[in-house]
């Protein structure tokens, strides 16, 4: 750790600094400079990533990914997971059909929505189950990207992808828009990556807040007053 105004902040590894656009600590835009729905204007403490550059970042990485596919791949299927997912997974695949239609490349992308629910067992092991896909054996032989919002902690897409791996998928990669920086961390870093940002409370571009903020344009840490206005 290094100490920052007298609060920790985490550093960024080699490898998630080669992945991602570094978000610093304590960074962000003043709210005024922004459009913003009324209805949140005196909840957010700052704008941590514009729209344009969550947007600009999004299609680099649906390039990157498509890159990275072998030639014989004539099918991706993508597992947007719900809720939060859905927006950076609807710009990232619209990207990834624009460039399929204005390249060489035979494929087709497939989307699927799921949402992932931890628990424990009665043994207290933690486990994953995979809500939306009836049957995960439908995968097997397939390019598999599953699209998430932000990895927290890390330990829930782990199990996932060891779940998804038991049915013997061609390949199985991660995409999440965000990564956050927390000691919390178990250490996962997924394939593609989009922003690694401090440990707050996050909002926005598909995000919420007790099913608030979805709907706003920009990446945003709610405030004292947001969180409290809009707990249920």
């Amino acid at each position: 750790f290094e100490e920052v105004l007298g609060s920790p902040r985490m550093s960024v590894s080699p490898e998630v600094a080669a992945k991602c656009l570094v978000i610093p600590d304590k960074s962000g835009y003043d709210t005024n400079m922004f459009n913003i729905p009324v209805k949140y204007a005196n909840f957010l403490d700052k704008i941590l990533i514009p729209n344009g550059l969550v947007k600009d970042r999004t299609h680099k990485l649906a390039v990157d990914i498509l890159g990275t596919l072998p030639a014989e791949c004539k099918g991706l299927v993508v597992l947007c997971v719900l809720k939060g997912g859905y927006k950076f997974c609807s710009e990232l695949v619209d990207t990834m059909e624009t460039h399929i239609c204005s390249s060489d490349i035979n494929m087709s992308i497939k989307v699927e929505f799921i949402r992932l629910k931890s628990y424990q067992n009665v043994s207290s092991t933690g486990e994953i189950q995979v809500i939306g896909l009836s049957d995960l054996s439908t995968l097997a032989g397939k390019h598999v990207l599953i699209v998430e919002d932000i990895i927290d902690t890390g330990k829930t897409m782990t199990k996932a992808l060891k779940l998804i791996n038991e049915y013997s998928p061609a390949s199985v990669q991660c995409a999440s828009l965000l990564l956050k920086r927390t000691d919390k961390s178990c250490g996962y870093i997924p394939d593609f990556l989009g922003f690694s940002v401090e440990d707050r409370f996050i909002v926005g571009f598909g995000i919420d807040y007790n099913e608030f903020f979805r709907d706003l344009p920009h990446i945003a840490i709610i405030n004292d007053a947001g969180i409290e206005h809009f707990k249920v």
